[in-house]
């Protein structure tokens, strides 16, 4: 298998590995790969989630994260929005709306059911605009409002 060509770089202000544990957690196919420190600390931290690569670096407090970046995640079923959701919120994260939050470091998660995106999609142009209307007045996704939206 060839090496990932392309891997996220996030920053952080020194919480890089804790940041990094939390996330793989998260997913399935997930660890983290190697720890390069500065003395005692961690410096970068290399990490898989969902099988692809990134890394997280305690850069210091000059940079922070905004929402131009985001992690979309694709889930199952509501059980695994519902896991997720309450998974990245952990220990001081934020709500928005339309499926996103933001978790206790400030990047930016969107928690998207995978039958939003097969409803939006659909010849009915009619359905997936209600489908549409509804998650704008969501804030996570609630998969059987979306289907009841649907359906008119």
């Amino acid at each position: 298998m060839a090496g990932q060509k392309i891997t996220p770089f996030l920053w952080f202000d020194g919480q890089a590995d804790e940041a990094a544990e939390h996330y793989v957690a998260a997913f399935k196919d997930s660890e983290i790969t190697h720890v390069m420190k500065q003395g005692e600390k961690a410096f970068v931290v290399t990490f898989t989630l969902a099988g692809i690569k990134y890394q997280a670096l305690n850069g210091g407090p000059m940079f922070k994260p905004t929402e131009a970046f985001s992690f979309f995640v694709e889930c199952e079923d509501q059980a695994e929005v519902n896991r997720l959701w309450a998974h990245f919120l952990d220990g001081g994260g934020t709500e928005s709306q339309c499926g996103w939050l933001k978790d206790r470091w400030g990047y930016s998660w969107q928690i998207i059911p995978k039958r939003f995106m097969e409803l939006v999609q659909s010849p009915d142009r009619e359905g997936a605009g209600r489908v549409m209307q509804a998650m704008m007045q969501m804030v996570k996704f609630d998969v059987a409002a979306l289907e009841t939206a649907f359906r008119g």
